[in-house]
């Protein structure tokens, strides 16, 4: 069931900071760090918090022999930090929260222990009919109760047993009786990349693989062994096929592609995505796709195909309801049959552009991210020939959205180690076991680098965590000001 929700807030009150920490995940991850208000004003030491101001659990440690949670308000753009109490009571209410999040991640971590949550679908993904799912008359709400399993390993076996939460077993603690030692202890991604970078080479196991089509490279099933070698950060480009309808592909291309590209005409809605697109290199041409009716007698009104070089960003005067006010404007010269004529486009034009390229030369994708701004529209010209099947060869246009940085392990086969792939740490859903075998070398083989195609659930969630600081500001006012 994929789509994105919004959390509604819970309306029942938290009667002290200890029940908070009980029943709240609270951790350092960017989903741990939940907010509440209080119902009164707390008082501290050198600090008093208002109520209704929100306040950000951030962690649980001990304090002076005492624990106690780290918190944080924002108050006029400054942040302050205090501790509170698990001891500390009152009426703690949750905030409203305007993230959206996936299923998983409120099954992990926006579900207070003991209580259900209420959600409201904020997004379908395209990967699902929901016409077989959903109610007749659904109003997007839904009350999600959570279920819980145990996983477990056994003794002698290798594989992970899921348990039931509602079986009617007796448990008997026999923990003093046995060497937990001789039992598996199965590791996450996540845990294999939490540990130092000292600790690597090591040798794993994998007790289970990723499912469906998550495979990157063919090591990945069960009784498998594998060389770690290490764990680091790597640059990937963003990039979605363009079409007009959905659902659109995505893919993550690693900087080692050794396909090349040729450019594509972009599109830009507004005279303000103009200026952000300008470049001091080479000059923007486009085309307009839309007439604009200009409300004043110093700005161009624009026909649909009338053709223009981008110039620069400006402030200009005109006349608005008998005053003289100031508008940002962006330069321009339209090309006209026989000359070229100086004009101004007000920055909040809603029309519509598209780009004339003359430019035929075929790029490496590092040339692009280094000499253009993205995003930047492509389509591959030579395939990637160090590869079976280059999957962006196939697609007929591509957007290059955003350079992200992500987090890999560097892996080979153990019985043969020929070449060594990378593997993303957050989007593998798989778990080893760690073997106390010696690495016969340090150095990895060859690396193979892949183009990682992603669900939409996996593009929505890298464009909303790794990169939220590059987004343009927002458009001007369509008034004087």
């Amino acid at each position: 069931f994929l789509g994105l929700y919004k959390v509604v807030a819970d309306k029942t009150p938290y009667v002290s900071i200890e029940e908070i920490t009980r029943k709240v995940s609270i951790g350092p991850t960017r989903f741990g760090h939940p907010c509440f208000y209080s119902s009164e004003d707390i008082k501290l030491a050198t600090f008093t918090i208002k109520h209704g101001e929100q306040i950000t659990f951030n962690s649980v440690e001990e304090v002076n022999g005492t624990m106690a949670v780290n918190c944080g308000v924002v108050r006029n753009n400054q942040s302050h930090s205090f501790t509170l109490p698990l001891l500390q009571e009152g009426k703690f209410y949750e905030c409203e929260d305007d993230q959206i999040y996936t299923l998983k991640e409120i099954a992990e971590w926006k579900i207070p222990k003991c209580r259900n949550r209420i959600v409201k679908l904020s997004n379908i993904l395209h990967v699902w009919d929901s016409s077989n799912l959903l109610p007749e008359n659904f109003d997007g709400c839904l009350i999600l109760t959570p279920v819980y399993e145990v996983q477990a390993v056994m003794k002698f076996r290798k594989d992970i047993v899921h348990i039931l939460s509602n079986l009617d077993v007796e448990v008997k603690d026999i923990t003093d009786c046995y060497d937990i030692s001789s039992f598996l202890q199965p590791l996450s991604l996540e845990n294999i990349f939490e540990r130092t970078s000292k600790e690597f080479p090591m040798v794993a196991e994998i007790i289970e693989g990723p499912s469906g089509n998550q495979k990157p490279c063919n090591l990945l099933y069960p009784g498998k062994e594998i060389i770690i070698y290490k764990k680091y950060q790597a640059t990937r480009v963003l990039a979605s096929e363009i079409r007009s309808d959905s659902p659109k592909r995505h893919f993550l291309i690693p900087m080692s592609y050794k396909g090349k590209f040729k450019r594509r005409p972009r599109e830009f809605p507004t005279a303000y995505d103009l200026e952000i697109a300008r470049s001091e290199k080479e000059q923007l041409h486009v085309v307009a796709t839309k007439a604009f009716d200009s409300p004043h007698k110093e700005i161009l009104s624009v026909s649909v195909g009338d053709q223009f070089l981008v110039q620069q960003y400006q402030t200009s005067g005109v006349l608005y309801e008998g005053e003289k006010k100031l508008i940002d404007v962006l330069s321009c010269e339209q090309i006209l049959s026989d000359t070229h004529k100086k004009v101004l486009l007000p920055m909040y034009m809603e029309g519509g552009f598209v780009e004339v390229i003359h430019d035929k030369k075929q790029y490496q994708l590092s040339e692009i991210c280094k000499v253009f701004r993205l995003p930047f529209n492509v389509k591959v010209s030579v395939r990637d020939l160090s590869v079976e099947e280059d999957v962006l060869a196939a697609v007929p246009g591509l957007q290059f959205e955003e350079e992200i940085t992500d987090y890999y392990l560097l892996i080979s086969s153990a019985s043969s180690p020929a070449e060594s792939w990378e593997i993303p740490v957050y989007r593998l859903n798989m778990s080893v076991h760690l073997l106390n075998k010696d690495v016969q070398t340090a150095v990895p083989p060859a690396t193979k680098t892949t183009v990682e195609e992603i669900s939409e659930e996996q593009y929505y969630m890298v464009r909303r965590y790794e990169n939220q600081t590059l987004h343009p500001p927002p458009r001007p006012p369509k008034k004087p000001t």
